[in-house]
């Protein structure tokens, strides 16, 4: 609905909580039960302390409902309306000066998943589309990250699918090509991942020199239970002719990139090797949930161990080939860019990179003296955590005890408990080394796309 500010004035003299009677009598008119029986939304309001001034913020289906519920406040002074809106809306927008943005049908208006994100506490990045990760101090807690804080990814606008329609192709080099619904999909046989979804760009704000693209910085990451079926069974259930060895996935989000008019699908492909390696799921559940909207609804491809541009949201059609995909989020994006000797080297985006993150302290946080716990967790898409280290201010590396049960594909917690002596500045630093022998390194290599940056973390707190 419309949304308005009200603000209504009177003099000092005919204040109308000068008379109880009156006074009370506003108070009951402008309470939210009988501003909803006139259908009207009150949001938050207040009165301007010795201005004589009453503020608040409405919704209502136009501004004819809202003046008409305004009758009283007009007998008792003046009352100026103006059309208003969000503050997720005047980002989303473009500033303040903007006509609301008109939404396209099939989509989520981009100034309501703001608000949502806004409103779980998630760090926003961009409003249109929606970019946002999780706080690192949120990222404490249990096994898996709540739905409404887990990060979001986006390049286009979240699209707005319906499940009773909702068909999933699969064509291609098959013998049965299938059209699956929602309820099809359900009847097969489920099962449940602990995953780990990391963005490849996770970390590119703290690249130097800068380079293009969301400027992240270490929240875009998060863990949930993933249910649905996997991948490979309901391919063989289509049935895979000779030469079958390619995948390319489309999202039902599209739009355009780097100004081309040609409105193109997200799309991007896995080998069929790929996809038996890592146990692909088309998920719909999220942490015993069905998907959000923002999070893939109704279904969403989940690639355990890969970076997750790989895990497709509002998945629709699968496309099995002879031929690796060659769309424009494959051939063009998720590459890292290097320069080696004097040599131009690329490499396509794949397994995420082992890293460990501090959690606990946050950054400038103060710390008494005595017992303390250095808390964080700890990934890697080459296999589990093997090791977590600690150092305090430069000093040896110190052995951190994992926490919890080993996932291959989910973060490990780790802590180290310690004594702090004195007070003054600590530096806390964390590195993770993968049972396939990887260890973050000081520095990651640069890439001119700001990839898969797993330097070592570090936090500087305060010991009073």
């Amino acid at each position: 609905m419309p949304l308005f500010i009200v603000h209504h004035r009177h003099s000092p003299e005919a204040c109308p909580a000068r008379d109880p009677a009156q006074g009370a009598m506003l108070l009951s008119h402008l309470s939210r039960p009988s501003a909803a029986r006139h259908g009207v939304l009150i949001k938050a309001e207040a009165v301007a302390r010795g201005s004589h001034s009453l503020f608040f913020i409405a919704e209502a289906a136009d501004e004819t409902v809202l003046q008409a519920f305004l009758a009283p406040l007009r007998h008792a002074g003046e009352v100026e309306v103006t059309a208003a809106m969000t503050c997720a809306a005047m980002v989303s927008g473009g500033g303040c000066d903007r006509r609301p943005v008109d939404v396209a049908a099939g989509v989520l208006n981009p100034a309501d998943v703001c608000q949502d994100a806004t409103e779980a506490g998630l760090l926003i990045h961009s409003a249109h589309p929606l970019n946002c990760e999780t706080s690192v101090p949120d990222l404490a807690g249990g096994a898996v990250m709540p739905n409404g804080r887990f990060y979001l990814r986006n390049h286009f606008d979240i699209p707005s699918l319906d499940e009773e329609s909702y068909r999933l192709s699969i064509g291609g080099l098959v013998e049965r090509p299938l059209s699956l619904s929602m309820r099809e999909l359900h009847n097969l046989r489920a099962e449940s991942l602990v995953v780990t979804l990391e963005c490849a760009g996770n970390g590119r704000s703290l690249f130097d020199p800068a380079v293009p693209g969301e400027a992240w910085g270490l929240g875009a990451v998060s863990t949930a239970e993933w249910t649905g079926v996997h991948l490979i069974e309901v391919l063989e259930r289509a049935g895979l002719r000779p030469g079958a060895t390619e995948l390319t996935f489309r999202g039902a989000d599209s739009g355009v990139v780097n100004g081309n008019g040609a409105t193109i699908r997200f799309e991007r492909g896995l080998s069929l090797d790929q996809v038996r390696e890592t146990k692909a799921l088309l998920a719909y559940e999220m942490n015993g949930e069905p998907l959000s909207r923002p999070h893939g609804y109704p279904l969403r491809l989940i690639v355990p161990g890969w970076y997750a541009v790989a895990s497709i949201k509002w998945l629709t059609e699968i496309v099995v080939t002879d031929r690796p995909c060659g769309a424009y989020f494959q051939a063009e994006k998720y590459w890292y860019n290097w320069v080696r000797n004097g040599q131009a080297e690329r490499a396509p985006v794949k397994l995420m990179n082992v890293r460990a993150l501090i959690s606990s302290p946050d950054e400038g946080e103060e710390l008494p003296c005595g017992e303390t716990a250095i808390r964080g967790v700890a990934w890697s898409g080459a296999g589990t955590i093997s090791r977590v280290d600690v150092s305090l201010n430069g000093g040896p590396w110190r052995a951190a005890r994992l926490v919890g049960e080993r996932r291959r594909a989910a973060w490990q917690w780790w802590e180290l408990i310690t004594r702090l002596e004195h007070s003054g500045p600590l530096a806390v630093r964390a590195r993770a080394t993968d049972m396939a022998g990887r260890t973050q390194p000081e520095h990651a290599e640069w890439n001119r796309l700001g990839y898969g940056n797993n330097s070592i973390h570090s936090v500087t707190a305060q010991v009073i």
